[in-house]
């Protein structure tokens, strides 16, 4: 069984017993969390919701904080005595997933 959840922006297909990182989600290490549900699937069936699935649920558990790579930005006009660097770290949260209930 999978299902489709939406966190920070962004859509995961997540399993039970999955670890995945997503942005920063407020919560302390080892705290529970609820997830709500855009579609299950289980084989060939696939239940969409409109927009979430009517009482289904994700469970998952934080497993650590952190912080990603760096990324750095470099700006330059060439001729013009034009540079500019830049960088950024994204911070995240690792989670567990523990079930699914429908």
């Amino acid at each position: 069984m999978y299902a489709v959840i939406k966190t920070g922006g962004k859509q995961y297909r997540v399993a039970s017993g999955d670890t995945l990182k997503v942005e920063k989600l407020a919560g302390d290490v080892g705290s529970e969390l609820v997830l709500d549900v855009l579609a299950v699937g289980e084989g060939e069936s696939l239940s969409l919701g409109t927009p979430l699935v009517a009482g289904a649920s994700v469970k998952a558990t934080v497993v650590a904080h952190g912080r990603g790579e760096k990324v750095h930005i470099f700006k330059m006009r060439r001729r013009k005595h034009y540079k500019k660097s830049h960088g950024h770290r994204q911070s995240y949260t690792e989670i567990r997933i523990d079930g699914i209930s429908v």
